[in-house]
């Protein structure tokens, strides 16, 4: 019997098996609501290519628009979630939407809840990584809600009101 066919047959097995179990960097955001509010939700970030995909459901809002955007700082301690700083930038840019335009890496445009307070993101976004270490990684920021809809033009927030939920991006 030859053993070489063989091992090359195994090793190509346990290669295409690992393929099959090897996962793209992902992190995840379990947001809690800050003092006053009931907002909640979960969130996904999945690295594919040079774009992450962010995607989610959040619960407790009144209808309409509301800014999204990962901060600068993975702390939500303050009972207003300020701990969690300025929206995340890592390329010095100016504040935009993420429909086009420059904008901040943290920039994740607006949430739109329906009648019953829920909405949902599901979109790609660039100039950020969900890699840990990465100087553009979300993994260890803050992850906010805010009350108002973002303008894409007050610089450097977006006029979007105050934050009504937060979470600390943690890798999965």
């Amino acid at each position: 019997m030859n053993i070489k066919p063989l091992a090359a047959l195994s090793c190509l097995y346990l290669i295409g098996c690992a393929s099959l179990h090897s996962s793209a960097p992902t992190a995840v955001a379990k947001l809690a609501p800050t003092a006053g509010n009931k907002t909640t939700g979960a969130v996904t970030f999945i690295q594919r290519g040079d774009k992450v995909h962010v995607e989610g459901n959040i619960a407790g809002l009144a209808p309409g628009q509301h800014g999204f955007h990962v901060h600068e700082k993975g702390d939500c301690s303050a009972p207003d979630a300020t701990s969690a700083g300025s929206h995340f930038n890592p390329s010095s840019k100016q504040h935009g939407n993420i429909a086009g335009g420059e904008r901040h890496g943290g920039d994740l445009g607006n949430l739109t809840a329906d009648s019953n307070g829920n909405a949902t993101i599901n979109v790609d976004i660039e100039g950020v990584s969900a890699k840990p270490g990465e100087a553009n990684s979300v993994v260890g920021r803050g992850l906010i809600v805010h009350a108002d809809p973002d303008d894409f033009k007050t610089q450097p927030t977006g006029n979007s009101g105050k934050r009504l939920a937060c979470a600390v991006v943690t890798a999965k």
